[in-house]
């Protein structure tokens, strides 16, 4: 294998593969990338693939000069501190040497020990004659991953709640993440290519954060499989040969009941901008700690409709945050919510109205926005 390659195109590729090869494992295969270089059509690709054998990424460039077709597999890390670390050339010279990498710069050759590239696990091809394929616009499904996965629990031994639960029936789609102490739920729909079919399934966190990544240069619908096993996503460049390929395992386990979590006889709501609730909250958080990380909130229905936010830390100090509400129901109440937990939901909904509606100050509150989105988190006890 011979190649030229733009330094800034490989270096994007290299970052975003090492994000899914397996770091510590037995295998030392699967701390490898597979690169391929071919030609299609008089256009050269350079295609690269890794695995940590639960998640798996396949991607290409367009931006090289193939002089030699060829295949290698080598640790993605020492390859992407190499790439990174020539950042004054504007490309790379890669040749092949049986198992080895050559990379050369204007004034650098470096040489990396690989791996038999036969030894890389074969990956899926996406499922198109499956029942299960539809399309959605990136913009679609990245408003449902980035309002449901900041909710994903982290490490948690019920492994169910490791993931993002995404629910398909025809052309309407949800998605909710729970973590035990707040529970998130996105709704949207199919408004791309694909039948009436229905699927659930839990797709991993790691799957997700790096779907958000990649449509964020998406330049055409997304193509979504799942199969008994796997969730498949395929994008799709502009440049033929640049398809790009996210295949996932399910996570194994069944969801909690997420629609007996979501309070249904809230008797108080406050009605504000996001940004106001938002910047009230971030303040008030400033005086708090690990012993004290709630924040107050006293909603007062009476005068000019104003809500107090307090926080507290003995050895901090103590702050006080007023804000009025654009529009409340109810009666008066104190309630203590986790701030950070309150922020999270607020920044992925930027520029929009939120209504946050409770019952007591031990039952959950509840964060909703438009018709699309429902958050759920539990109060703390304030002192």
């Amino acid at each position: 294998m011979k190649v030229i390659c733009d330094r800034a195109a490989l270096r994007e590729i290299v970052n975003l593969i090492s994000g899914v090869v397996a770091t510590r494992t037995p295998k030392p295969q699967l701390t490898g990338v597979r690169i391929t270089a071919s030609k299609k059509g008089g256009t050269g690709v350079l295609a690269f693939a890794g695995t940590d054998a639960e998640v798996s990424l396949r991607t290409a460039t367009t931006h090289v000069e193939v002089q030699k077709e060829g295949e290698v597999l080598i640790p993605a890390d020492k390859l992407r501190q190499i790439v990174s670390a020539e950042d004054q050339e504007p490309t790379l010279t890669l040749t092949s040497d049986a198992d080895d990498l050559t990379i050369r710069g204007q004034d650098a050759r470096f040489v990396i020990r690989g791996f038999p590239a036969a030894e890389f696990p074969a990956m899926p091809d996406f499922p198109d004659d499956s029942d299960s394929a539809f399309s959605m616009k990136p913009t679609q499904i990245g408003s449902l991953i980035a309002r449901t996965i900041f909710s994903t629990a982290r490490e948690n031994s019920r492994y169910a709640i490791n993931g993002v639960l995404l629910n398909r029936k025809g052309k309407k789609i949800e998605m909710v993440a729970t973590d035990g102490r707040r529970l998130a739920m996105a709704r949207g729909s199919v408004e791309g290519g694909g039948g009436d079919g229905e699927a659930t399934c839990i797709i991993p966190t790691k799957a997700l954060n790096l779907l958000l990544k990649l449509i964020d240069t998406a330049g055409a619908d997304v193509d979504i499989a799942i199969t008994e096993n796997q969730s498949f996503f395929r994008l799709k460049g502009d440049e033929e040969g640049s398809e790009t390929l996210l295949v996932s395992n399910l996570v194994e386990g069944t969801f909690p009941p997420y629609e007996d979590v979501i309070p249904k006889d809230q008797d108080k709501k406050a009605t504000f901008a996001v940004e106001v609730l938002s910047s009230a909250v971030r303040r008030a958080a400033l005086l708090t700690n690990e012993e004290s990380r709630g924040v107050r909130m006293a909603f007062n229905p009476k005068g000019e409709k104003a809500l107090t936010l307090s926080s507290r830390a003995p050895e901090m100090g103590e702050a006080e945050i007023n804000v009025s509400m654009e529009k409340y129901e109810g009666d008066q109440i104190e309630i203590g919510f986790n701030p950070a937990f309150i922020t999270d939901a607020l920044k992925v909904l930027d520029g929009e109205e939120v209504i946050l509606e409770m019952k007591a100050p031990n039952k959950p509150g509840l964060i909703r926005s438009g018709q699309n989105f429902v958050y759920v988190v539990m109060p703390v006890n304030l002192q």
